[in-house]
C-alpha cells in the first residue's frame, strides 16, 4: 500500500459521502459536496501523478484507479436521478452498460495475463464526465448556499450550470459508448478468442 494507491482507494468512501451530502438540506452541504468531489477528481490526477514520480506504477494501482474512478462517477451519477436535479435516466443507463462491460474485458484480460490501462479516449471521458458532474454538483450549491449568502436571486446562473452539466453529461455518455467501442476493437482478440496468452 504506497500513497497513489492510498489516494485512488479513498475516492470509493468519498462517494459516499459526496452522495449523502448531496441529498441534505443544511445550508452548506451542497458546498461541501462539491467541494469534496473536486478534492476527488484531483486525487484522480495526484495519484497517477506520484506513482510515474516516484517510479511505483502498479498493475493494482493501473486496475484499481480505474475501478476508483467508475465507482466515484457511477454513484454519483445514480444518486442524481432521484435529485432535485435529476439527469436522463436512458445515459446513466448507457453509462452503466459501458463500463460493466469495459470492466468485465478487463478481468477477462487480465486473467490472461493482459493488464488492459485507460487510453487517451478512456481519459478524455472520464475527464469530461468529472466537469459534467462538477458542474451539476454546483447546482444546488448556487441555487441554496450562493444565493443565501449573496441574498440575490441567482436563478438564471443556477438554469445555466445546470445546463452547463447537462450538455457535458450527454457528451460524456457519447464518449464512453466510442472509447469502449475502441476497447472491445483493440482488445476483442484477447477477450473474446478462448487461447491463452
Amino acid at each position: 500500500m504506497n500513497l497513489p494507491n492510498i489516494l485512488t482507494l479513498s475516492r470509493i468512501p468519498l462517494m459516499f459521502i459526496i452522495v449523502w451530502l448531496m441529498f441534505q438540506t443544511w445550508l452548506g452541504a451542497a458546498s461541501l459536496a462539491f467541494w469534496l468531489f473536486i478534492a476527488g477528481a484531483i486525487s484522480d490526477w495526484l495519484d497517477g501523478y506520484i506513482a510515474r514520480k516516484r517510479g511505483i506504477t502498479t498493475v493494482f494501482g493501473k486496475l484499481m484507479d480505474a475501478l476508483a474512478d467508475k465507482i466515484m462517477v457511477l454513484g454519483i451519477m445514480v444518486a442524481m436521478l432521484g435529485w432535485d436535479y435529476p439527469i436522463p435516466l436512458s445515459f446513466v443507463l448507457l453509462t452503466l452498460c459501458r463500463e460493466f462491460l469495459v470492466s468485465g474485458m478487463r478481468m477477462v484480460a487480465a486473467a490472461k495475463g493482459v493488464v488492459v490501462a485507460a487510453d487517451r479516449g478512456g481519459k478524455t471521458k472520464t475527464l469530461t464526465q468529472l466537469i459534467s458532474i462538477g458542474f451539476l454538483l454546483a447546482t444546488p450549491m448556487v441555487a441554496w448556499d450562493w444565493s443565501y449568502f449573496t441574498d440575490t436571486d441567482l436563478s438564471g446562473l443556477t438554469e445555466l450550470t445546470h445546463r452547463i452539466g447537462l450538455v457535458g453529461f450527454i457528451a460524456g455518455t457519447f464518449l464512453a459508448i466510442w472509447s469502449g467501442w475502441r476497447y472491445i476493437r483493440q482488445y476483442k482478440d484477447v477477450v473474446f478468442l478462448d487461447t491463452d496468452q
